[in-house]
């Protein structure tokens, strides 16, 4: 399907604005499953002024709908109305400050930070190889892994609300919870700032690379998926819950429950959207029939069905 265009409409509006605006952009090819319809606008800001100037000029009863690098997402078959705002480039960078800090650019893939950290010798961050996606991601759900999550070493991030405003927020105003943070929904966050510990360079490759093993012996980290599907119930584990009801391998369409980590869904190619956020409502169903436990989606799903 196909969104009627305002790109003429916003460029009108906003003649300063510097960012590119695109209509009816497929957005299957910027998600790791590889499926879901177009964005009915898609802006790219090129840095943090851009977006400001952006919202504050947009019509307020266009939706925003904020995506990172597709890593954790179902985009639905019928696509995104409004406006889908994806940093690039302007958002991309690292600085190491005094202090053993780092300060991080929202776009810059989680990965990326962990071999920044450990170049400069900062160690408490190695975790982030761990973790798929991108610093924007990991701030709004508190994402973690082996140990380590995102409000430990947070000190604070910068964002830019609906109407304009850049705003800082500390650790506290997160809210962190597991999986979740208290942030306002309308903001969309352009840096942040990472306090780290002194540590050595080769020790914190070699705890990146024993992350890494364990991701590749234990998780289809080369299917396309989105990984973890479910969060962790308090005191369980998703897996063993969904493996219990018999949903390990289980198929809907294209889509599957991996077999090797069966909280983990899967295109097993030329899924639908439908097919993979149906496969998860199946899972869900089995879980609740087998055991009373109600799983939650970690998996972000945006956009109307097909």
């Amino acid at each position: 399907m196909s969104f009627p265009d305002l790109t003429s409409e916003l460029a009108a509006r906003l003649p300063d604005l510097r960012g590119r605006l695109i209509a009816n952009q497929p957005l299957a090819e910027l998600t790791w499953f590889r499926v879901g319809g177009p964005a009915q606008v898609l802006f790219t800001p090129a840095d943090e002024d851009d977006l400001a100037t952006f919202l504050r000029g947009l019509p307020a009863e266009i939706p925003v709908t904020v995506i990172g690098l597709g890593s954790n997402l179902i985009v639905r078959d019928g696509g995104v109305p409004g406006v889908v705002v994806r940093l690039g480039r302007g958002f991309g960078e690292i600085a190491v400050e005094e202090g053993h800090r780092l300060r991080v650019g929202t776009a810059v893939p989680d990965v990326k930070l962990a071999r920044a950290a450990a170049e400069a010798g900062i160690a408490g961050l190695a975790f982030y190889r761990g973790i798929p996606g991108g610093i924007g991601g990991a701030l709004r759900m508190n994402a973690g892994a082996h140990g380590g999550e995102t409000r430990n070493p947070l000190i604070e991030a910068r964002g830019v609300d609906r109407a304009g405003n850049v705003r800082l927020f500390s650790n506290a105003d997160f809210g962190f919870g597991y999986r979740h943070s208290q942030a306002p929904a309308d903001v969309i966050f352009t840096q942040a700032l990472f306090q780290g510990r002194p540590g050595a360079t080769a020790e914190i490759l070699a705890e990146m690379d024993r992350i890494t093993e364990a991701r590749e012996a234990s998780q289809p980290i080369r299917e396309k998926t989105g990984g973890s599907t479910f969060k962790n119930p308090p005191g369980q584990k998703a897996w063993q819950l969904i493996d219990a009801a018999g949903c390990r391998g289980l198929m809907r369409g294209a889509a599957q429950m991996s077999t090797m980590h069966c909280n983990f869904l899967i295109n097993t190619g030329g899924a639908t959207a439908a097919d993979i956020e149906g496969l998860g409502e199946d899972v869900r169903r089995r879980v609740r029939e087998h055991s009373g436990v109600e799983l939650e989606w970690e998996i972000k799903r945006i956009g109307l069905p097909g």
